[in-house]
Order: structure tokens, then sequence, then C-alpha cells
């Protein structure tokens, strides 16, 4: 393990490793041994050295998470810890009697129906039902989609007797109900758990110690996913501290090398050597060349964007998957979209990107619209080409200056240019499409699960661009912390159509999980507003909503504002900082009054 953060391993697991002490599961009492135990383990690829000198040991109710940036090796590790591969170096010992269970980024189920699959007891019909897949349980598995397979074989580890339960991405495919009660079922668990996952509230609440990957090197946290970031930025630290000290020591050295021909011929050759190679050190690269720069510009959006009237759609129209679809979306809107697995919201944003026609109502677009969506699984990537004639598209030459600019940004460096899409990880091939989808400068973006596959460091930055951005956002998420970051309405998909949700995020998530007989009624879908226009201009609800984005806007000014003053010693910079954090805090106190003054007016 390198770094300063080193494992607290346990004695290494054998055949005739015995139980070492006892921890408590709920009311159970659980033997506590070594599960498995690695010990200066490597992988290497063709091109590059995943990581090297890895020791880490699983004991009983250890809560592991793993993270690290795409192609680092997470889920090579992760298959190592399963016995699925054998690494190039080192030792990997496994606990007596140790059954353990993989669920991998790819689903592999047996042949058969779900229920053959899964198995036939309370444990799997109990995953099944809360994994949304309870009345797929007769269908074959071969006529499952991607995300339906990803959701059985969740079910399938989680009902399987076991002491080691490893997880790559569980959250994936799963709807927000889902994701909270897999939450639950992890903190019960009386066994070893290892996961990756970028759902950075499931790491928070979950995990008890971080193992990051980071070029070959691995650093291990005690605690969760606040300890990691923690640990990480301290080693950021020193290692720049490190960087000026030693171009401190280089200056001190070569003003003593540059005196005299004669005083330079009674130096010892050793401390000559030594400052000469102080001198011609680097700084250690960063991980990724730069800071993904998102600056994408687009064409101006007018005051209409997207309509839709009496909406729906239906395979067989006894069927239908969506229905009564009303929706007035302007300029700048921010949506996010929830709703249980099934009931349509990718159907919805596939009918918004006009990849569908609607089969009932109509659907109008603004003329100045310009589309761009980021869709599950990258299913538009051509696994035979080049990263590179991916960004150019159909219609410019690969390679050009712009083009090897903008893969730079995105981390694709190198000779990931030349590699073809087959070859990428995960991350790499949802990291190329976000670039292809933003090289089009949409001015409507619509993001149907984009957390799926990307590292952690590229949602920060993605939610970091998103929070400038102009243009109209429209979200199908799992991930609460990336809601919570971009949106700022919600909007719920039920088998009435699409509302949307009072109290936001947090209110719908607490009617989902509550008992049946507590549940409040679903709220009716609301029809797109018709309101007189005013002799101001436009309609009052349309201003309601513009004031409404602005007090959300300005909310965050003041956020990142307070943050940066929290952090600023400077003097100077302090007394410019406050000055503005409160002519912004006027400002969001006069439009909160402003949308008083227009509610009063609606309501009259």
């Amino acid at each position: 393990m390198d770094g300063s953060c080193r494992p607290a391993c346990s004695p290494p697991a054998t055949s005739d490793t015995p139980p070492s002490d006892t921890a408590r599961a709920g009311s159970t009492v659980v033997p506590v041994s070594v599960l498995v135990d690695l010990q200066g383990v490597g992988v290497t690829m063709a091109d590059r050295s995943l990581f090297a000198d890895l020791s880490v040991t699983v004991s009983t109710g250890d809560r592991l998470g793993i993270v690290g940036i795409n192609g680092t090796g997470k889920s090579t590790l992760l298959r190592v810890l399963a016995g699925s591969l054998e690494p190039d170096a080192g030792a990997v010992r496994r606990g007596r009697g140790t059954r353990t269970v993989f669920l991998g980024q790819t689903p592999e189920l047996p042949a058969g129906t779900v229920g053959d699959a899964v198995g036939d007891g309370w444990e799997a019909a109990a995953a099944l039902d809360r994994l949304g897949m309870a009345s797929f349980v007769d269908a074959d598995v071969s006529t499952l989609s991607g995300g339906q397979a990803k959701r059985v074989a969740l079910a399938r580890v989680l009902a399987a007797p076991s002491e080691l339960l490893i997880l790559d991405e569980p959250t994936n495919h799963l709807d927000l109900a889902a994701v909270a009660w897999l939450e639950d079922w992890m903190v019960a668990y009386p066994g070893g758990l290892v996961l990756v996952s970028h759902d950075r509230y499931l790491l928070d609440r979950v995990t008890t110690r971080m193992l990051e990957l980071d070029r070959g090197a691995s650093y291990l946290h005690e605690g969760g996913y606040a300890s990691y970031l923690e640990g990480k930025a301290e080693r950021e630290e020193h290692a720049a501290s490190a960087e000026s000290t030693r171009r401190n020591l280089a200056r001190t050295e070569l003003a003593w090398l540059r005196r005299g021909a004669k005083a330079r011929s009674r130096k010892p050759q050793a401390r000559v050597t030594a400052a000469k190679a102080l001198i011609g050190q680097k700084a250690a690269e960063a991980a990724r060349p730069d800071g993904l720069e998102l600056e994408v510009s687009m064409a101006r959006l007018g005051d209409k964007v997207i309509e839709c009237s009496g909406v729906g759609f239906a395979y067989d129209p006894a069927t239908p998957i969506l229905r009564h679809v009303d929706l007035l979306i302007g300029p700048g809107d921010r949506l996010g979209v929830v709703g249980a697995n099934g009931t349509g919201k990718t159907t919805l944003l596939d009918v918004l990107a006009a990849k569908r026609s609607p089969t009932i109502g109509s659907i109008e677009f603004g003329p100045t619209v310009v589309v761009g969506y980021y869709d599950q699984h990258g299913k538009e990537l051509d696994p035979d080409a080049r990263v590179q004639e991916v960004v150019a598209g159909p219609h410019r030459t690969p390679g050009s200056l712009s083009d090897i600019a903008l893969m730079k940004r995105f981390w694709f460096t190198g000779n990931l240019p030349f590699t073809r899409v087959s070859s990428l990880s995960g991350g790499e091939r949802r990291r190329l499409q976000l670039l292809a989808v933003l090289a089009a400068k949409p001015n409507v973006l619509l993001l149907d699960e984009p957390t799926n596959d990307l590292d952690l460091d590229t949602l920060r930055i993605l939610e970091d661009f998103l929070d400038d951005w102009p243009g109209t956002l429209i979200v199908v998420s799992h991930d609460r912390a990336f809601l919570d970051r971009t949106i700022e309405t919600v909007l719920v998909v039920g088998p009435d159509g699409v509302a949307p949700v009072p109290g936001g995020l947090e209110s719908w998530l607490a009617e989902m999980l509550a008992p049946p007989a507590r549940k409040t009624p679903e709220p009716k879908p609301v029809a797109a507003p018709t309101q007189p226009r005013t002799a101001d201009g436009p309609p009052v609800g349309r201003r309601l909503r513009d004031t409404e984005k602005q007090i959300a806007k300005l909310g965050r000014q003041r956020d990142k504002l307070h943050d940066t003053l929290v952090a600023t010693t400077d003097h100077v910079e302090l007394t410019r900082l406050g000055a503005e954090l409160r002519a912004i805090q006027n400002e969001l106190e006069a439009t909160e009054e402003q949308w008083l003054a227009l509610a009063e007016e609606a309501e009259g």
C-alpha cells in the first residue's frame, strides 16, 4: 500500500485462519474473521500498470469503498478480490469457508427464467420486489433489457448466502426508492462488503474505509467518503508543499554550482551529482493533465422551448408507457425527472429528444432549439470507430487542431484519441459520449442517468459546469447528490402523467418509502399553464418561473462566495469578497420580494 495511509492489516488469511473476534449485526452475533487478504498485489495492462504493491485485508463487518478516476483499475481489483482474476504479482489468501458473491458491471445470468436465476426463497422474492422485478419472475432472462438484467443480477447476489459481498456500481439502473432500500440492506449486512460506486450519499452512509487508486498507487483512508476527501486534500497539499521546498533547494544548489570555476573544482563530486539531480527533478504529474474544461458555446434560446400537450406513447395501445403529459418547458428551466422503474422516464426523454414520436398528443419545439441527448447506454457509439472519429462526427475530418484541444480537455490524451471505442472502459465511453454531445453545442440538454460509470472527479466538474450553464436542462437520475446540485424542479412520472412534486426530492422519497397505508394521494398532473398576458409583457406564471430561477442562481452564487470567503486569509481579498457577498445577499432579498409580489398578483 503506497502513501502515508496504510491498512491496519489483520494476519494473512489461510485455510487455518480461525475467527478472531465477534461483531454484532442487529440482534445476531457474527464471528469476525479474515475473509480475503491481498499482499503486494499488482496488475499490469498492455500499456501501463494499473496498481502495484497493493495490500489490504477485508474482514467480517468491514465496509470498504473503492474510488479512483476511470481506468485506474477499480473493477479489475474487484475481480481479483472475487477470485475471477489472478494478479500478475503478489499473493491472495482467502478465509476458510468464505462464501464470496460478486456483482460485476456487466450482468451474468444463467439461462432460464428470472425465478430460476434468483432462487425461490423469501430473500429472493423480497429482493426482486424491492428492485422492481417481481412481475418478471417468469420472464426468460434472454428477453430482459440491460438495466433489467442488472437488477436481476443484483437480486441474485443479495439473495445468495455469503460472508463476502463484492459489488461493482450496484445502484446503476435503480430508482431512488430502490437505492434507499439497498442502503438499508447494506448497513444491516453482517458480512464483509466491498463496493465501487459513484453514489456519494451511499458511500458516505455505508462505508467505514475507503481505498483510493491513483496512478498505480493506493491509499487507504480510515472512515467513510468524507475521510477519503480529507485524506486526498491533505496529500495534495503535502505534495504542493514538498514541490515548493524542492524548488527552493534547487535554487540554492543552482547558485552554489554557479560560483566560480575555482570554487567548483573543490566541490565534492557527490554533492555536485546530487545538486544536478535535484535541479533536474520534476513535480509529479497530475492524474489528469488539466481541469475538465466544459465551456461550450450554444445558440440563444427563444421564449418557446418545448411544449407537450396530451402526449402519450405506447408500443401496444392496450398498455401505454406514457400518458397525459402536459408540459411547458421554458428557457433556463432545470428539471429533474423521477419515478419508479418502468414508468417511462427514459421514454419521456426519447420523446423530448425527438427520437420517438408520440402516439397521441402533440409536441412543439422552439425554432432555435438544439437538443443534446446524453442517453443511458451510449448506443450510438460505433465500437469500431476511433475516439477522434467520434469527436469529429460524420461531417468533419478527424484530428483537427480544435478537436485535439477538445479531446485534451476531456482527458483523451496520449494514445486514447486513436483507440477504438470497443477498447475503452465503461467510464471512458461515457465520458466520450458526453464530449460528443457537448461538441454539438446544444442549448437543451437531456441527461439520462448521467452518473452511471462516470468517476467522481468527472461528476463534480460536470456539476460545476451545469451550475453556470444557461441552457435548459432535463435530468433523469437516481443520484441524489447530482440532483441536489443541478436541478430546481422535480417532476414525477406516474401512470396518470407527469406532475411537479410539492416539497421536492426529499418529499417524494419520503412518500415512496412510507408504508402503503400512510402514503398521501399522488398529485394530479399539471397542464401547461395558460395565464393572461399582463400589460408589463409575459404572463405572470412565466415571470414567476423566471424569478424562481433567478433566486436559485443567486443562492448558488451566495453559497460559492461564502465557501470562498471561509477559505480565504488575505485581508484585501476578504474585504472584496465580503462586499460582493453583501451585494449578492441584497439582490437575493430584493428578488424574493419581487417573487412575493408576483405570487400575490397571480392569486388576484
